[in-house]
């Protein structure tokens, strides 16, 4: 790893972590979250979770997983020429979808209204909820115990409500920004626009492959059609129809390469002018991460097709609509029958209700027991529970 800047999350000021243990005698602190998120029951989960397109539809469209090692490996690129701790953007990259419910963003707006009266369900907390909580690998503790700087990164967004409430249980903890309106690290800003740039581009490449959008219509957006163009007058032959995937990959790929390099003068560009000296004043600036203006507008741009051309696709809605019935299926069939749920699961409810909890209490607890077990399910799984329990095979 390069130098790292003054302004640079350094594991030997991390923060710390909420239980106190020993540091690892070969690892940062970093490094030792990064390998308990590869090691975790969620991480291994990612695989069978998706994106835009069901597990069922294919087996080359990209997952959680897939999405996370691509944010992971463009994060590090950016990290690296700006002086900052790659293994911290790394560890963040791995974990910021732990909490994704299965069928992507439809499970999640699913499960969001099955809850809507108990606080409701973002998967940025349900992530923090994972690390901190709902783990199970530890003797001493629940969660991973991963250090401030992970958490932190972790908690992409939370409203004030959310934040108030982490708050209270943790003060001074990773919530407390959200109220006093300040930035995270430059490591958590830097994974939030990887976050973006990789989705995009894969995007791109998962609806062309699914059919859904073609090289044609993007040619519409000029982010895209800039490096096609390129492309074709570097390489002439890809325009024979039998070079459509190389001549894809290749506009991608420089598309890009020209982000990333974006990223890097524009951020540079706001650190030289604020010239933060260290990560808590890092903290007090907005956010220094950034695309340029000429960038932001055309990923803008992008983003406004991608919405229109293919996350509203008839057969991409079609599709997310029978998702979302699986997972209010369930929330209701788990609800009524908590007995269909795994021991551990059933033994948090009882553990609640043993505890006292008032009959709106009681009934909160339960509902964000059943949420924390489907959000945790794998899309095949939760297609196979949904069958078992109603009967009905709604995705095959």
């Amino acid at each position: 790893m390069t130098a790292l800047a003054c302004y640079a999350c350094d594991p030997a000021r991390t923060r710390g972590r909420r239980f106190i243990q020993a540091p690892a005698p070969t690892r940062t602190e970093y490094q030792r979250d990064r390998d308990r998120i590869v090691h975790s029951t969620a991480f291994r989960r990612l695989v069978y979770k998706t994106q835009v397109f069901l597990n069922h539809e294919g087996d080359l469209f990209r997952t959680r997983l897939t999405h996370s090692l691509e944010v992971a490996q463009l994060g590090r690129s950016i990290a690296r020429s700006l002086g900052l701790n790659e293994d911290l953007v790394e560890t963040i990259a791995l974990a910021h979808d732990l909490g994704h419910t299965p069928f992507g963003h439809a499970g999640q707006d699913a499960l969001n209204d099955c809850m809507v009266n108990h606080g409701g369900f973002e998967h940025n907390l349900q992530s923090l909820r994972v690390v901190d909580h709902l783990e199970e690998r530890y003797p001493e503790f629940d969660g991973l115990n991963l250090s401030f700087e992970t958490r932190e990164g972790i908690l992409k967004h939370c409203s004030a409500t959310h934040a108030r409430q982490l708050e209270a249980l943790e003060p001074g903890g990773v919530a407390l920004r959200f109220l006093q309106h300040t930035q995270p690290s430059l490591e958590a800003q830097l994974c939030n626009l990887a976050d973006e740039i990789a989705y995009n581009a894969h995007d791109i490449d998962d609806g062309v492959r699914s059919g859904l959008i073609t090289l044609a219509q993007l040619q519409d957006v000029p982010l895209f059609d800039e490096h096609r163009c390129q492309t074709l007058h570097d390489y002439p032959l890809l325009q024979e129809p039998v070079q459509g995937r190389r001549l894809l990959y290749e506009s991608i790929r420089r598309m890009l390469s020209r982000q990333v390099y974006d990223v890097i003068a524009a951020t540079q560009a706001a650190l030289d002018l604020a010239r933060p000296a260290d990560v808590d004043e890092v903290r007090r600036l907005p956010s220094l991460v950034q695309f340029g203006v000429a960038m932001r507008d055309s990923s803008r741009t992008l983003k406004a097709f991608l919405l229109q051309q293919l996350y509203r696709h008839p057969q991409v809605m079609q599709t997310t609509g029978q998702a979302r019935r699986v997972v209010l299926d369930l929330f209701a069939a788990y609800q009524c029958a908590p007995q269909e749920m795994p021991e551990s699961h059933q033994r948090r409810v009882s553990q609640g209700l043993a505890g006292g909890a008032g009959a709106t209490d009681a009934a909160a607890l339960a509902a964000r027991v059943v949420a924390d077990y489907i959000a945790g399910m794998t899309d095949r799984f939760a297609a196979r529970e949904h069958q078992r329990l109603t009967g009905l095979q709604l995705l095959s």
